[in-house]
């Protein structure tokens, strides 16, 4: 957990007039005989008031300590500055904390945080300025994960939306998860009432500086992740379990943390052993590992309310579309047969019906409009894969209730089951890459599919943006579940199946 809030600091008391020096004498003249009648019944007094104290302090039955570690109101740190509408609430935590009627609203058990050292987390964020060889990471991981306010894209944005908007950077998920695990409803601070047990370690922001960096050894790349495991598994909740009860956030793809050979790409985390059963929740996973689970990538849009994310979908319902379909992203020369490169050319060769984004170069980075502008106007966006076969860009496509086109089953389908619809032709258009790398005309295909169809993919997306989006609210939206209500309650009813016998694969 994170630090505790300091004292602020305070000014001295004025001293009263009354024992101002020149008044002191007379003032304990006066009283002297009032002290001398009362001072027995008065220490009597403020005896038993202190053993009240005492005795309401270690009472085995209250619901929360008093501990550090059991704090609800971390210190922010300089990377995460906690701003009025992203500001704890400790007031309305301990209350959910100590109701017992909260335990209607958390059907499939409670969670426990563990309060880890601060060398896993916060002064990860802290180092915010070193966390990559090429820029400053500080921007980024501020507002507890959402970035600055994406002042940039108010001119296309309804005026009563431009603040559920955020430069929101897509390695983020960890501290986003922290935040919301810290103010979750089903929170609980007795690990014995626990039906499942957070582990808030930063993984992608500990191996970031020495994924990129040449000179990094494998040593490096693993400290962390060994000395956080080491840390859990000596804990009486992990090895009741062996960890099987137990999550984590990884807010990078799986292969950056499966290194199975001395000086090949990345961490080695996940295949230490006292990982093996601790369930991970990524931005990509490895479809075949049961304790991998893919989660959406952190998008720009988180509404404070109910109101703001009907009023997003509302608009981008009636939004008119002028184009068929829309690509956004870069070619990768060094790649041979670059399919990127193909569906550049298909929109090229199509100005009226295609519309273009070139990534090269800093264009599509954080400060402009284009590429939601863009999404917002097209009825298709295409979305091949990214350096990984998922890409943010699928999301943003999402948010804007453009219909993704996808070429590989691992973009989309065989990643994010909780999040999206069961039948992929209800919300997409796949297109096959081989059918397209020999000449099959994506504006053909598309064309072909009636105005009626469109519009319920389209209202099929929507339906599905709350499951895909942050919500900037410390208790999540009433009644609605987002990305990380859908994330959490999909790992605890997995943990109850356990409990029922259910063997995991």
């Amino acid at each position: 957990m994170l630090p505790i809030s300091e004292a602020p600091p305070y000014s001295k008391p004025k001293t009263p007039d009354i024992l101002d020096r020149k008044h002191s004498s007379s003032y304990f003249a006066a009283v002297k005989p009032y002290l001398s009648l009362h001072h027995r019944r008065t220490w009597f007094f403020l005896a038993v008031l202190l053993l009240q104290i005492l005795l309401i302090l270690s009472a085995p039955s209250l619901p929360f300590s008093f501990s550090l570690s059991a704090n609800p109101n971390p210190r922010p740190s300089p990377a995460n500055p906690i701003t009025a509408e992203q500001g704890f609430r400790p007031e309305k935590l301990l209350t959910n904390l100590t109701n017992p009627a909260i335990d209607d609203y958390c059907p499939n058990g409670k969670v426990y945080i563990y309060d880890l050292p601060s060398i896993f987390n916060t002064e990860i964020a802290k180092n915010c300025d070193n966390l990559n060889p090429w820029s400053s990471r500080c921007d980024a991981l501020s507002n507890w994960g959402f970035g600055k306010r994406a002042d940039g894209i108010s001119r296309i944005l309804p005026e009563n939306l431009t603040g559920s908007w955020f430069w929101t950077d897509q390695f983020s998920l960890e501290l986003i998860f922290h935040n919301r695990m810290l103010n979750y409803r089903c929170r609980t601070l007795e690990p014995q009432s626990a039906a499942a047990f957070y582990i808030p370690f930063y993984t992608g922001l500990a191996v970031e500086k020495y994924l990129f960096t040449k000179t990094s050894t494998d040593e490096e790349r693993d400290r962390h992740c060994k000395m956080m495991l080491d840390w859990v598994s000596a804990q009486p909740s992990f090895s009741k379990s062996n960890g099987w009860d137990h999550f984590i956030t990884v807010g990078r793809i799986s292969w950056d943390f499966r290194r199975s050979k001395e000086s090949n790409w990345g961490s080695s985390c996940i295949y230490m052993p006292k990982m093996r059963n601790i369930t991970r929740l990524l931005i990509e996973k490895n479809p075949w590992d049961y304790f991998d689970i893919a989660v959406p990538y952190p998008t720009g849009f988180h509404p404070g309310s109910v109101t703001e994310l009907r009023a997003w979908q509302d608009f981008v319902r009636a939004r008119q579309r002028r184009t068929l379909f829309c690509f956004a992203g870069a070619t990768r020369g060094f790649i041979k047969n670059d399919f990127r490169g193909i569906l550049l050319n298909q929109c090229y060769s199509e100005p009226g019906f295609c519309r273009i984004v070139d990534c090269g170069g800093s264009k599509c980075a954080n400060g402009t409009s284009e590429i939601m502008e863009t999404f917002l106007d097209s009825d298709f966006c295409l979305q091949p894969r990214g350096d990984s076969f998922t890409r943010r860009s699928l999301f943003d496509c999402m948010l804007a209730g453009s219909v993704p086109v996808l070429f590989w089953h691992r973009t989309a389908y065989f990643q994010y089951e909780w999040f999206l619809p069961g039948e992929p032709g209800s919300y997409s258009v796949f297109i096959d890459r081989n059918e397209v790398k020999n000449g099959t005309s994506i504006k053909g295909v598309l064309e072909k599919i009636s105005r009626e169809k469109v519009k319920r993919m389209r209202e099929k997306v929507i339906e599905y943006i709350p499951k895909i989006m942050y919500a900037n609210s410390n208790e999540g939206l009433e009644g609605v579940e987002d990305a990380f209500d859908v994330a959490v309650e999909g790992f605890l009813r997995r943990v109850k199946e356990q409990e029922r016998g259910d063997k995991w694969r």
